[in-house]
């Protein structure tokens, strides 16, 4: 999950995961992602004290909470919300405060200081807090700290939002990114290294009862750098989808159709657009189809890319505000991305039939296999292989786009407040057990401190 969301194998084959046991397939089934225990509340609606200290309703995060919020009124939940500004409508919410508007009018963060107006902005929501009788908070970074040592203090539940990797993972690789490039990262960007943030989100975590991932990708870094999985629950990110579009006929499958790729989004180094064009250029797809990119470049990286731009096969697009006629008329989206949270990308593609293949990194809500294509950030040679395959393979493509729509259910913001919810309930009961002692203790001590570490 970006800050800004810009755009609204093997040649063998794909992996068959049909008879294996192992295989998990948790992300496209009905289930929710967090198991909850016998002892969570069930059923009842939640009341939920919201916390966002940026504008809900604006681009990238802002348009997450936007539609968590939505999802979760109405699903009958009584919500609270507390946010910087608010630009769309959230729904018959219990109570809507913003801590950074004046008679309707938004203020900008920098008029008083980012950290003035955000520390203001929670202690506005721990104020409510203090004075209200919630069952959870949910918590967005660099604004929750004390929001969560008031929920501490009266046991209620306190859960910290992670729409990308660990952040020290984040800095590490965005960093040896722009090495390997020779360009110099922009400044202010929110994955260059800030030793300041990385101590507030690292307080944040700490004192949070647990922080919601919203990929095994991005759990996957917390876990690297020692957090136990109890601290972990996993939800989702949806998507505004039309389960009932149909795509039949659909132009894509016509003996004439010319294979299209797309690229879209935030055109940064940390997308992995470099490595989509070295598969493309490798790729026998390039001959014959063609690789067309929409979004704008951050500065440096498209001088750093212009050899790999100037392919035949290869256009530049600019920024698109119609992402889903995009993906209608493209047969794959390229997304080799090397750090991300859950590209809502991949969801909106894989609504229009049009198959992601992506990295490991993208955070998909997808089977690899089934409804798209799984490499390892920055493999070339099999993200090559991925294109020719399918390039190469019309009823293969074909049978992987119907899966993709067919996979529509679980990509709705409906099918993720489910999720939330479930990690709602289960964040409920680790404060119970914490509180009645039944926890174990490394999982009660890794819980209220820094992440676990391991000593002989």
């Amino acid at each position: 999950m970006d800050d800004e969301h810009q755009c609204s194998t093997t040649a063998a084959g794909p992996p068959d995961h049909r008879d294996d046991p192992e295989h998990d397939r948790t992300d496209r089934d009905a289930r929710p992602l967090t198991s909850v225990a016998s002892g969570a509340p069930a059923g009842a609606p939640l009341s939920i004290l919201y916390s966002f200290p940026h504008g809900i309703g604006s681009p990238g995060i802002g348009w997450t909470a936007l539609q968590q919020v939505r999802s979760l009124v109405a699903a009958g939940h009584r919500v609270t919300v507390v946010a910087a500004s608010i630009t769309e409508s959230l729904g018959p919410v219990a109570r809507a405060v913003t801590t950074l508007t004046v008679g309707g009018v938004r203020l900008p963060h920098r008029l008083f200081g980012r950290s003035r107006s955000i520390a203001h902005h929670d202690r506005v929501t721990a104020r409510i807090l203090a004075e209200g009788d919630y069952d959870v908070v949910h918590g967005w970074p660099w604004g929750s700290a004390r929001t969560f040592d008031e929920a501490a203090r009266q046991g209620v539940p306190a859960v910290r939002e992670a729409p990308n990797t660990h952040t020290a993972h984040a800095f590490e690789v965005v960093a040896e990114e722009y090495e390997r490039l020779g360009i110099t990262p922009p400044v202010g960007s929110p994955h260059t290294y800030n030793a300041v943030r990385l101590r507030r989100e690292e307080r944040e975590w700490a004192s949070a009862t647990a922080i919601l991932v919203p990929s095994a990708s991005v759990e996957q870094t917390f876990l690297e750098k020692g957090f136990s999985p109890r601290k972990l629950l996993r939800h989702r990110y949806g998507a505004l989808v039309d389960t009932t579009r149909s795509f039949d006929p659909d132009p894509r499958d016509e003996p004439d159709h010319v294979f299209t790729a797309v690229f879209v989004g935030r055109i940064e180094p940390r997308k992995g657009l470099l490595y989509a064009l070295q598969a493309w250029q490798q790729s026998k797809a390039s001959s014959t189809g063609r690789f067309l990119i929409y979004g704008d470049f951050t500065p440096g990286y498209q001088e750093r890319l212009a050899g790999l731009l100037e392919q035949p096969s290869v256009e530049l697009r600019g920024f698109t505000g119609d992402v889903a006629g995009v993906f209608a008329s493209a047969d794959v989206l390229i997304l080799p991305t090397i750090e991300e949270g859950s590209a809502l990308v991949t969801s909106e593609a894989q609504a229009a039939g049009c198959v992601p293949l992506v990295s490991s990194a993208a955070g998909a809500n997808l089977e690899d296999g089934v409804q798209g294509l799984v490499h390892e950030p920055r493999d070339v040679e099999t993200l090559t292989a991925q294109i020719d395959l399918l390039s190469s393979d019309r009823a293969l493509l074909a049978r992987m786009r119907r899966a993709a729509l067919d996979n529509r259910g679980n990509l709705t913001w409906e099918r993720a407040s489910i999720d939330l919810v479930a990690a709602y309930r289960a964040a409920i009961v680790l404060v119970r057990e914490d509180l009645a002692g039944t926890g174990s203790a490394a999982d009660s001590d890794d819980r209220s401190d820094q992440p676990r570490t391991d000593t002989p």
